[in-house]
């Protein structure tokens, strides 16, 4: 019984810790994007900003920032699931 208890807290724990790296892992990536945005169309109000708004936009919609996130947060959830897993196992 105290077994089952165990594996339960720690599978609750762990699944609560992904979904926190995973939303704080969005937030940050989601204000960044938002941040760089304004400041890509503040800067474009300028003189000769309309040249530097279209390379710096460019810059950030081409950039790999979205693809590393993403595979960061598969990483991270593959990891927990396989500790998961292995916890289940070995304690039951």
């Amino acid at each position: 019984m105290v077994k089952v208890v165990v594996v339960v807290v720690v599978v609750v724990v762990v699944v609560v810790v992904v979904v926190v790296v995973v939303v704080v892992v969005v937030v940050v990536v989601v204000v960044v994007v938002v941040v760089v945005e304004v400041t890509v169309v503040l800067t474009s109000l300028e003189m000769f900003g309309v040249r530097f708004f279209i390379r710096l936009t460019l810059l950030v919609n081409g950039s790999e920032m979205p693809v590393v996130v993403v595979v960061v947060v598969v990483v991270v959830v593959v990891v927990v699931v396989v500790v998961v897993v292995v916890v289940v196992v070995v304690f039951l």
